[in-house]
């Protein structure tokens, strides 16, 4: 077995999940290198990421360049004296820096590669109406997830899953799969393989106003997988058209009812109870919504303070 020294890249909660299980394997994290504090709130405070909130409690080194390519972060980066290094959740590194360690960078990338290459994956993979994803171990070259892969694991995708129950499911199948992958570094047993791109190739799209915003007249699987593979964030959006008044509403959950009906697309059908909107082949019943300047509410509650006039439509 080698003596490791780790250097980990990371920012967000679903790095911290993979952090903390080296930490507690015993893994010799010689530093933390992860995003530079950023104000937040009406404050204006700076916020710590994460994953420096955790390293700090951990007594790990913490290392915040602005700049991945300045001579004083790579002079402090080989000051570590690392021999691998573990990106997850963080920005696309520089050459000079994902070269340096022997033993090679690696990162864990939230698909089963090479589908869903890109910035969002567990999003798109939703989206598409996937029935299972996964997670992959890869040696980062100079492309972006393009590497060739150490180790992958399958995770379901199942119909109840949105964005943030997917998330929270891969966080903690991609810590099992880093330790995994080290302790094959560490043992001198790690056979990298090509990525094969023989299939036609679904890439995580960054998303955007555009592609977020919900098309009432796609299918009823199409819209309902849009909603859920984007709740809850950034969520889907509609305007929404009420009498006189027009508003902008994020979707954060609906379900499809299959049915036959003769209502104009975007139509919406009201009782005290249930919002739906109609779309070819049924209707969209909307479950949990958000009006501008309020807060997500379920849709009894809305009925409750809103009156849905006559003629109303998503659209």
């Amino acid at each position: 077995m080698q003596d490791l020294r780790i250097v980990f890249f990371g920012t967000p909660d679903f790095a911290v999940a993979t952090l903390k299980t080296l930490v507690e394997n015993n893994k010799n994290v010689v530093g933390v290198v992860t995003a530079p504090d950023k104000p937040a709130g009406r404050g204006r405070n700076l916020r710590q990421s994460a994953v420096k909130e955790y390293a700090l409690t951990q007594n790990l080194k913490v290392l915040q360049p602005t700049n991945l390519k300045s001579e004083e972060f790579n002079k402090e980066l080989k000051e570590l004296n690392p021999n691998l290094q573990i990106v997850v959740a963080f920005r696309m590194l520089p050459q000079s820096v994902w070269s340096l360690p022997k033993l090679g960078t690696f990162n864990l990338h939230a698909s089963l590669l090479p589908q869903y290459r890109g910035a969002a994956p567990i999003n798109w993979a939703i989206i598409n109406g996937e029935s299972k994803t996964g997670v992959s171990t890869f040696f980062i070259d100079d492309k972006i997830d393009t590497g060739e892969i150490i180790k992958q694991m399958e995770v379901p995708i199942t119909p109840s899953d949105n964005a943030g129950s997917l998330h929270d499911k891969l966080m903690v199948t991609g810590s099992e799969l880093v330790l995994k992958t080290v302790n094959l570094i560490a043992s001198g047993k790690v056979y990298p393989q090509k990525q094969q791109n023989s299939e036609p190739l679904k890439t995580a799209y960054k998303l955007h106003t555009e592609n977020t915003k919900i098309d009432w007249n796609k299918p009823i699987e199409e819209i309902h997988n849009l909603v859920r593979g984007l709740s809850p964030y950034p969520s889907a959006w509609s305007h929404f058209i009420n009498g006189t008044e027009e508003m902008t509403v994020k979707i954060y959950s609906t379900l499809p009812e299959i049915t036959n009906h003769s209502e104009q697309t975007g139509t919406i059908i009201s009782s005290k109870k249930e919002l739906k909107v109609a779309v070819k082949g049924g209707y969209i019943q909307v479950k949990e919504i958000q009006l501008p300047g309020k807060k997500k509410m379920d849709v009894v509650s809305l009925l409750n303070g809103l009156k849905i006039e006559n003629g109303a439509t998503m659209r």
